[in-house]
């Protein structure tokens, strides 16, 4: 039990959740499951690894995506300024008319 309450320990320490770090160290005492309870748990801190390194480490991709972004923003504010006006001029034009 000890050397169960070490690993969890250590494991809330690095970050992890406490239900995942619970069920890695109660797989440490051995057990059906153990194994893939295992195996499960490095999967997934691997598939978060990989994409902590997409993100970090492909700053360029990201920055494309957020310039594209902000000039489709900036596209959408001048489409909807330019809807507005029309339809000023039209409400205006048509209040002369009266």
């Amino acid at each position: 039990m000890a050397k169960t309450n070490d690993l969890f320990k250590t494991l809330r320490k690095r970050g992890l959740r406490k239900s995942v770090a619970r069920a890695v160290a109660d797989a440490e005492g051995g057990g059906k499951k153990s194994a893939a309870i295992a195996r499960d748990v490095l999967a997934d801190l691997d598939k978060a690894e990989d994409a902590i390194r997409a993100r970090i480490t492909n700053r360029d991709s990201r920055r494309r995506a957020a310039t594209k972004a902000a000039t489709t923003r900036k596209r959408n504010a001048a489409k909807r300024s330019e809807a507005s006006k029309r339809a000023a001029k039209t409400r205006r034009a048509r209040s002369r008319a009266r």
